[in-house]
C-alpha cells in the first residue's frame, strides 16, 4: 500500500464529530493530569501518551465508510472495519516513530540545542515510522 495524502475525508466530518473528538482530548488530558497531581509526574505523563483524539477518529473512519457504502447500496460493515483496521495499522507505525522521538529528545536534550535535538528526534521519528510500515508492507506482500 503507498502511504498518501486524502483530504476528501475533511469534508465529510461535521462540526459535531470535530466537537467531540476535541472534548474526548481534553478529558484524557484533564483525566492524566489529575492522575499526575496524585501519583507523580512520571505516572501522569504515561497516561499523557494516551492518543487522546485516536480512538474517537478510528471511530468516525468506520462510520464514514460505511455511510459510503450505504450511499452505493451495501451495508458496509466489513469494509468500514477494513478501513479503520488500515488505520489503526498506519498509527501503529507512527507510535513507533514517536517512541524514536521521545528517545532522541530524551538522550539529547541536555547535550545539545533544542533545534539540534528536535531536527534529530523528528529524523528518528519518519526513520522509525518508515521502517515498521516497510517491513509491514513487504510481510503483507509475502503472507498474500
Amino acid at each position: 500500500m503507498r502511504v498518501k495524502l486524502q483530504t476528501a475525508s475533511l469534508h465529510e466530518t461535521t462540526v459535531m464529530e470535530y466537537a467531540q473528538r476535541f472534548l474526548f482530548g481534553g478529558l484524557v488530558t484533564v483525566v492524566a493530569t489529575l492522575i499526575a497531581d496524585k501519583c507523580g509526574p512520571v505516572i501522569g505523563g504515561l497516561f499523557l501518551a494516551f492518543p487522546g483524539i485516536f480512538p474517537a477518529g478510528l471511530s468516525l473512519v468506520e462510520k464514514h465508510k460505511i455511510d459510503r457504502e450505504a450511499a452505493a447500496g451495501n451495508t458496509g460493515v466489513a469494509s468500514g472495519q477494513g478501513q479503520a483496521s488500515v488505520e489503526a495499522a498506519g498509527a501503529s507505525a507512527g507510535t513507533w516513530g514517536l517512541a524514536g522521538f521521545a528517545l532522541v529528545v530524551w538522550k539529547e536534550s541536555t547535550l545539545h540545542s533544542l533545534p539540534v535535538t528536535l531536527g534529530w528526534a523528528l529524523l528518528a521519528w519518519v526513520t522509525m515510522s518508515g521502517i515498521v510500515w516497510w517491513v509491514r508492507d513487504k510481510h503483507a506482500a509475502l503472507t498474500k
